[in-house]
């Protein structure tokens, strides 16, 4: 069954201002530590996890693309520049970013690509020693969060 008729995970941007639904349970999850990802997502590597491109529904507002290069694009909002997708040219398949779903821990990542340019550290950052946000700007803080919220609205 295609598209339209069956709910999927939603996600969007850090604004709001796009949204999306897929239609099928993505797969392929994987991270990617390519220099190209690093440098898309602002860090040390992205996360990704695809469907056929007809089983990405747009909900609000469509993506602004980049051609990466020669062979892909990166779709991200062009009001906040949150990365959303990555595309093969040519394939009849896209891949969202983890960060971008409602519940990215619903999709964890099974593979990784590009390890060639993996970070040296990457693999020590979970030993370090770690705080929640209260502990890092106190527990009377109010970060006052301007982030449109993990569901449709």
């Amino acid at each position: 069954m295609s598209g339209e008729a069956q709910a999927g995970p939603t996600g969007g941007c850090q604004c709001g201002a796009v949204r999306y639904r897929l239609t099928a349970k993505p797969t392929g999850e994987n991270v990617c530590h390519c220099r190209m990802c690093q440098k898309a997502g602002g860090g040390p590597f992205m996360a990704f996890a695809g469907v056929a491109a007809g089983d990405l529904v747009w909900t609000r507002g469509t993506p602004k693309a980049f051609a990466s290069s020669a062979v892909a694009e990166r779709g991200f909002c062009a009001d906040c520049g949150t990365p959303l997708t990555y595309r093969v040219v040519g394939r009849d398949r896209i891949s969202i970013t983890l960060g971008s779903l409602d519940q990215p821990s619903d999709v964890p990542p099974r593979m990784q690509y590009g390890v060639e340019s993996k970070l040296a550290w990457v693999d020590a950052v979970a030993a370090l020693p770690a705080r929640d946000i209260a502990g890092l700007f106190g527990p009377d803080a109010c970060v006052g969060s301007r982030q449109h919220p993990d569901h449709e609205t």
